[in-house]
């Protein structure tokens, strides 16, 4: 743990800031950072913007939107994490635990396999149909979790746990019966989807996603004293003033709305809800003042670091960048896990 935690905060944000600078100027085309803060000049009306059509193309239709999109994404699935492990006081809970992402999954599954039944519930350009789709689903799943958990007017930790297990598993079932049945087209789209990916950023298209996460990661870090109160127990929390069943509601709402749009817009994107709020948590201490900002910042950059990765290893082609956070994220954190065991942190 660092001695001074709130020189945390000032690294991640310059991590954030680097690795999002760097995932805008490297890529198939590199961009001069000369041009990019020309760019940037033009947006904000300080300069003419950039002299090569072709710069301005990549930057403004290409790389901005995916850059945009990845910061968005990284700090919600964070910051999202952060949230969740301190409801459930656990530092191995993400939002997955909810069911978001299995619903999503399961209804992207429906809207690629049953195109034409989904198009006549969602009369939407087809283009829109699947997110709008895989958003519907992680929203409507976490609502059946948390109708199942509620009891005499009260929300149980551990009935949400364990209603999330059952429903993640429905989910899991219903989308493995609908890829068996998909033909290989839409076995090649529904597997492509599921790697998660930030293609399909562009301009204009992403805007309520976009919107929704910036809502969830910001109302998220509103809640840093009752979920520091909430690591005494929700007996204590109670007794100093927390109204625990709304905060409960409160934070499955936000991670819910956040996490769908974020799954809606990029796939299922795995271990940043995980990796990103346990190694803060782990350098700052259990502070969310600390961590729920700290987090954000982290899934940033790690999202950010994996797009860039994603779209320079297989020139000319692209990996998923769920894969690349996958791979990444699997080792490094049984690496955390063994590290805490050797010092007893663990059992």
């Amino acid at each position: 743990m660092l001695r001074q935690p709130a020189r945390l905060l000032p690294l991640l944000g310059g991590l954030a800031v680097v690795s999002a600078l760097l995932a805008i100027l490297f890529g198939g085309v590199p961009v001069a950072f000369g041009d990019a803060l020309a760019v940037a000049g033009g947006w904000l009306g300080l300069g003419a913007g950039a002299g090569d059509p072709a710069v301005l193309a990549v930057l403004e239709v290409i790389r901005g939107p995916r850059v945009l999109l990845a910061c968005c994404v990284g700090a919600t699935l964070g910051g999202g994490g952060a949230v969740m492990e301190a409801l459930f006081r656990n530092p191995l809970a993400d939002p997955g635990l909810i069911g978001v992402s299995a619903g999503a999954a399961m209804a992207a599954a429906l809207a690629i396999v049953m195109a034409d039944a989904v198009g006549a519930v969602l009369p939407l350009p087809r283009g829109w149909q699947l997110p709008i789709a895989a958003f519907i689903g992680g929203l409507g799943t976490t609502v059946l979790v948390y109708a199942l958990a509620r009891r005499d007017g009260r929300t149980s930790v551990a009935g949400m746990l364990l209603a999330g297990i059952a429903v993640n598993a429905i989910a899991g079932a219903v989308t493995g019966l609908l890829t068996y049945v998909s033909d290989d087209q839409q076995l090649r789209q529904l597997t492509m989807w599921s790697m998660g990916s930030l293609g399909g950023a562009a301009p204009g298209t992403l805007t309520p996603a976009l919107m929704l996460m910036l809502l969830s990661t910001l109302g998220g870090l509103l809640l840093w004293r009752p979920l520091n109160l909430m690591l005494l127990g929700e007996a204590e929390a109670f007794h100093l003033g927390v109204a625990v069943d709304r905060l409960k509601m409160t934070a499955v709402v936000l991670v819910a709305v956040g996490v769908g749009a974020a799954v809606a817009a990029a796939g299922p994107i795995a271990f940043v809800g995980l990796v990103a709020p346990h190694l803060v948590r782990l350098l700052g201490g259990a502070d969310h003042r600390l961590v729920l900002p700290g987090a954000a910042l982290l899934g940033t950059a790690m999202v950010c670091l994996a797009d860039l990765a994603a779209r320079t290893l297989v020139l000319p082609a692209e990996l998923p960048v769920g894969l690349i956070l996958a791979a990444g994220g699997g080792p490094f954190f049984l690496a955390l896990l063994l590290t805490a065991r050797r010092r007893g942190d663990l059992p």
